[in-house]
């Protein structure tokens, strides 16, 4: 890819909630036209024009430039990539709107950052275009906010330091959701479902996506690890009552790839798995228990029936979203437990400072692609179909920690 091009980065989605809060961090963060070149991009002229005259605290600013392109028109987006060393797309369902660019960027050996947490598109993504990447040097990386970074760079980060620590890495990691405030985003919401969709209508796909490895390159899709919980169980390491985290689904295949991509420096028997904290005691477990009805009143129901479309009523819909004063006031942390050989064990936590669906979200996938522009020579140089960790690691993690609201930590 030349160094030539246009743009660092171009935003496509720019006019969706989300893709409007990762413009307003870049104006906040890196103005225009200095350290970072970047664009707005979407399909409809008059709604990226609102959200430029809605930037700057209101004040709006003409100087961001927009562009035009559609997500089923393959020359409009050829034009689009060609025109930037990275997109950051917030465009989803991405199994939906996503084939298209993805392959545009493949063959222009354009980088790409998305939000995708779709287990069955990224696989089908991973099959067409890991080994064409590598050849026209685009390094895609899917799953670039709330799920996956902080898991990923989580387990990356404590492992480095219990390797500092203990002069070897943990045979387990156990990713803990301590504490959170503010809800899954409504794209989030959409592409689980849209993946239950797809579920439903294809006994295959059911059970690659029930495989802990889905994501692993093709030759490695087996392991240690078990199902995802799907129960109410106690944790004796973390002292508390554990329900099912719906964001695993995709966040412990992301690791699992991450591991191997690495080449297994954690061993093949490394295990690795994810649920919410709810706390001792009986408290703790009428919590768990409540919160396991919950999640299965949200994800329950057969597509497109009656009773998705109830519940729909009472969930936030693509382009919907908090307030900033309600983004501001949320806030996220993730108990990361690292477990020796010796049964001993070193606790890391992983934090953000903004509500996980979307105030830190935006941050999360802007650093992305602002890392993936900035920081080449500090990057992956092997091209392909990479994971946050495996692409940016260190660099990316120094970017999320002095711009991004983010805090790593461990307590030896």
């Amino acid at each position: 890819m030349s160094d030539s091009r246009e743009y660092d980065v171009i935003i496509w989605g720019a006019s969706s909630f989300t893709g409007r809060l990762v413009a307003e961090f870049y104006l906040s963060t890196y103005g225009l036209n200095g350290e970072l070149k970047w664009a707005m991009a979407g399909r409809n002229q008059a709604k990226l024009e609102e959200v430029r005259a809605g930037l700057n605290d209101g004040q709006g600013t003409n100087d961001i430039p927009i562009l035009i392109a559609d997500s089923h028109d393959e020359a409009s987006l050829k034009d689009l990539v060609s025109k930037t060393k990275v997109i950051c797309t917030t465009v989803g369902p991405y199994a939906l709107y996503g084939n298209e660019l993805v392959a545009a960027c493949v063959e222009a050996g354009t980088d790409y950052c998305d939000l995708a947490g779709e287990t069955q598109w990224i696989r089908r993504m991973i099959d067409q275009h890991h080994e064409r990447a590598q050849e026209t040097g685009a390094r895609i990386i899917h799953c670039c906010g709330f799920d996956s970074i902080p898991s990923d760079l989580g387990t990356y980060f404590v492992q480095n330091k219990v390797k500092e620590l203990k002069g070897e890495y943990a045979k387990a990691i156990k990713v803990r959701v301590k504490s959170m405030k503010g809800g899954a985003s409504g794209g989030t919401i959409a592409s689980i479902n849209n993946v239950l969709a797809e579920v439903a209508d294809d006994k295959e796909l059911f059970k690659l996506l029930n495989n802990p490895y889905t994501l692993n390159p093709r030759d490695e899709m087996g392991g240690d690890d078990k199902r995802d919980l799907q129960s109410v169980k106690y944790d004796d390491d973390a002292k508390s009552f554990l329900m099912p985290f719906v964001m695993a689904a995709i966040n412990t295949r992301v690791v699992r790839r991450s591991h191997a991509l690495a080449g297994f420096p954690y061993g093949k028997d490394f295990t690795y798995d994810e649920a919410m904290l709810t706390g001792d005691g009986f408290s703790g477990r009428l919590k768990a228990i409540t919160g396991l009805v919950g999640l299965g009143a949200m994800l329950g129901g057969k597509p497109g029936g009656f009773y998705k479309k109830i519940t729909a009523k009472f969930l936030p819909a693509p382009g919907e979203g908090p307030s900033k004063a309600e983004r501001e006031a949320g806030f996220w942390k993730y108990l990361v437990i690292a477990k020796m050989r010796d049964g001993s064990i070193v606790k890391g936590f992983v934090s953000g400072d903004r509500d996980p669906g979307y105030g830190s979200t935006s941050k999360m996938l802007g650093e992305a692609a602002a890392c993936l522009a900035l920081d080449k020579d500090k990057t992956a140089k092997v091209a392909g179909m990479h994971t946050p960790s495996t692409a940016m690691g260190d660099v990316l993690i120094e970017r999320l920690i002095s711009k991004a609201g983010l805090q790593f930590e461990i307590h030896s």
